[in-house]
């Protein structure tokens, strides 16, 4: 995954080598622990309280809030489920950032959950976790809100298209691979493209330059949309309440179609056969949307090397960081739900008539905002959404970077991806390499299938992280422990338990979007292998 800096001494490495071959392994002894887990000496410790939850808040607030939620509607069909769903994601975020603290105050560590998996299960699941936030999860989603921010600033700028096109190379039909299809897509440069690559250049250059520069922008950024996002609540408190939406909404309505024994409809897989599923089973289906819209939370691990008092700091910012983030998201459900009836037809002539399942391109924030103040809130919620795509695109790019320069230490990278910027002492080489995939991607129009399959795998990594979280406890209890997880053991175990049913349950229903993911996977261990084997016969 990510970039790399010097090549650091052998007692620096995340892992034991031995002498004989140099091969890669978990370290076993107290001393071992104590050298693999410290805070990386190379790396400036510029990132505060404050930064470090930014950088949570804004790394999680992206678009998906504002869009997701009509997806969400239709596959439940019920106010109250549309906010389960976001209950469940809540949950499952909180105890998890509740979880990490734990380890990230452990192991202040730049890569942090790369680092906490090498450690607690070994080096393959680190890689393969690294593998996969490279490919797929960092670098797809850094592309996909480029392109997101592109496509607001066309509504100001009608120039800027998806259809205006500077070079088309081809155009890939669509193939059906069982439950998968994959292609249908545009290769070539756009206008809408070409700006969501200029943001991804100019924000990979600008955090070469000081992690304080990078925490700077992403802090100005995430104050703003954070405000723009209570900005929408406020508005729906006090003047967007609407007497229809309320009445269809809440009214009697509210509980429909949420007992345990209702029944629900779910195609399975493109083009299989519909099938009835209970509440619990639906719940699961509909966090595809809002676990996504929830994520990279994580990301603030990433940059624990630069984390000042991480013991503090870390679990502190992961706790406030998440917990404001879901407050806001489960709040502004409430307030689409106020304003806006839930159900709707897709052929409905006004705003009110398609409802929140079928608001326009699913843009039901946008939607809202028309409702409450015409088009000028439409103007607005786009710069909101501008502002929330740029924040979070640096945040991504600052905090993604990190996880490969600490592969490339490990020897399971780029070597060159682990050397440091001489003066800023920024992981620059990562930066570059994160940047040209993260172009290509953009390039190639596959962003928008790869992140449709990255929650299965999401969801995987974290559910190993927290049993990585129980081995630790059994293998090194008397490992300093500046923090403690809050709720151990009955938390983090429910959330495995809760999360492992949603995995089996979108294996099961939705195909489409976890067999591809599972698979980009799997390749990642053969590739290890290799990589390994090429690093061994480097170091001979």
């Amino acid at each position: 995954m990510r970039d790399r800096g010097s090549v650091p001494e052998t007692e620096e490495i995340g892992v034991a080598l031995s002498k004989k071959n140099q091969h890669p392994v978990p370290a076993t002894t107290a001393s071992d622990w104590n050298r693999h887990t410290q805070q990386d000496k190379e790396l400036v410790k510029g990132l505060g309280l404050t930064s470090s939850t930014m950088l949570v808040i804004g790394s999680m607030i992206g678009s998906g809030i504002f869009i997701v939620s009509a997806e969400i509607s239709r596959e439940t069909n019920s106010p109250a489920l549309l906010i389960g769903a976001w209950l469940v994601t809540g949950f499952l975020t909180i105890v998890g950032a509740l979880s990490y603290g734990e380890l990230a105050a452990m192991m202040p560590r730049a890569g942090g959950q790369y680092v906490y998996l090498r450690e607690s299960l070994g080096p393959l699941w680190g890689f393969l976790y690294g593998w996969t936030l490279f490919l797929v999860i960092q670098t797809g989603t850094i592309a996909a809100v480029g392109v997101a921010f592109g496509k607001f600033l066309g509504i100001f700028v009608p120039s800027v298209s998806s259809t205006n096109w500077i070079v088309h190379i081809l155009k890939v039909p669509p193939i059906q691979i069982g439950p998968m299809v994959l292609g249908n897509m545009d290769v070539g440069l756009n206008t809408q493209n070409l700006v969501a690559i200029v943001i991804v250049v100019l924000l990979s250059v600008v955090n070469i330059f000081g992690l304080k520069t990078g925490a700077m922008i992403q802090n100005v950024f995430t104050v703003a949309k954070a405000s723009a996002l209570f900005g929408l609540v406020l508005l729906g408190l006090f003047i967007g309440r609407n007497a229809q939406a309320l009445a269809a909404n809440f009214q009697g309505n509210f509980w429909h179609n949420a007992g345990l024994s209702a029944q629900h409809a779910v195609q399975v897989g493109v083009g299989g056969p519909t099938v009835m599923v209970g509440t619990l089973t639906i719940l699961a289906v509909a966090q595809v949307g809002s676990l996504f819209s929830a994520d990279a939370w994580n990301n603030v691990t990433f940059t624990a090397g630069e984390v000042k008092n991480p013991s503090r700091n870390l679990p502190l910012s992961l706790a406030m960081g998440t917990g404001i983030v879901i407050a806001l998201y489960i709040a502004c459900n409430f307030i689409y739900l106020s304003v806006l009836p839930l159900w709707g037809s897709a052929g409905g002539a006004t705003i009110l008539d398609r409802g929140i399942q079928f608001a326009a391109e699913d843009r039901v924030g946008t939607a809202v905002m028309l409702k409450m103040l015409g088009t000028g809130g439409g103007a607005l919620m786009a710069i909101a959404i501008m502002i929330s795509a740029f924040g979070c695109d640096n945040g991504l790019i600052l905090s993604g970077a990190r996880v490969y320069y600490a592969m490339a230490k490990d020897g399971l990278f780029f070597r060159s991806v682990a050397k440091l910027h001489p003066k800023y002492k920024t992981p620059a080489v990562s930066l570059m390499v994160q940047m040209v995939w993260t172009c290509i991607l953009c390039l190639s129009g596959s962003y928008g299938q790869l992140l449709d399959y990255i929650i299965f795998a999401v969801l995987v990594f974290y559910i190993l992280t927290i049993v990585g979280l129980f081995v630790l406890r059994f293998t090194r209890p008397d490992a300093e422990r500046p923090y403690r997880a809050i709720g151990y053991p009955v938390l983090p175990a429910i959330y495995i338990l809760v999360a492992l049913f949603i995995d089996v349950v979108l294996l099961r229903y939705k195909p489409q979007y976890t067999w591809p993911g599972l698979m980009i996977v799997l390749v990642g261990i053969p590739v290890y292998f290799l990589w390994s084997r090429r690093s061994n016969a480097a170091m001979e």
